[in-house]
Parts: C-alpha cells; structure tokens; sequence
C-alpha cells in the first residue's frame, strides 16, 4: 500500500465507519496518547524500566498502526498529501544531513 493509498483507505474508513474525522485538537490530543502507549512499550520492554505483566501482551506493531492511523486522519483533515511532503522532507535531509551523520563519532 502507498502511503497515497493508506490516505484514501482511511478516509474511507472514517466515512463508513466513523461517522466523520474528530476535530484537529481532539486527533492531536488521541495522537499524543497513541505515542505515549509506544514509549511506554519501548521504555519497558526495550528501556531500563520493568515491563508490567499488564504490558507484556501489548503489541508495539499495533500501537505504531494506532499513530500511524491519527498521523493519517490529520494528514486527510488538513489536506497535507503525506506521500508528496515526506518525498520533499527526505530530499531536505538528505541535503542537509548527507555527511552530517557518517562524520558523526558518537554514532560509531
């Protein structure tokens, strides 16, 4: 699925399914909790913190797709195409950052 495709497969999906797109505010703040059920996940499972039994069914794929979901219902409401800002976005990074990170010792 192109991520052009994953915008017109949400959309869909919150017309048939979820009546409408929640507010701005409200999806920012569903997004929020979305990133932090992930930290969570990492700090425990990946991090220095204990993982709870509670935690430890939690499926970190699932919760990636969960803020992978709001990031979508924003991108849609917004009228940002996700596929053409991240082509322009890596095209920055990559001008910026082309020998930034090789040069980099604390990265070897």
């Amino acid at each position: 699925m192109t991520i052009e495709q994953a915008q017109k497969t949400v959309d869909d999906w919150i017309k048939e399914y979820g009546v409408r797109y929640f507010n701005e505010l409200t999806n920012m703040a569903q997004l929020t909790e979305e990133v932090g059920e992930v930290a969570r996940i990492i700090a425990r499972r990946y991090g220095e913190q204990s993982e709870k039994e509670s935690d430890k069914g939690k499926d970190l794929g699932d919760e990636l797709a969960d803020v992978l979901f709001v990031i979508i219902c924003l991108a849609n409401q917004t009228g940002v195409d996700l596929q053409s800002v991240l082509q322009k976005n890596l095209e920055k990074k990559t001008g910026r950052d082309s020998n930034r990170h090789k040069e980099n010792g604390k990265l070897k």
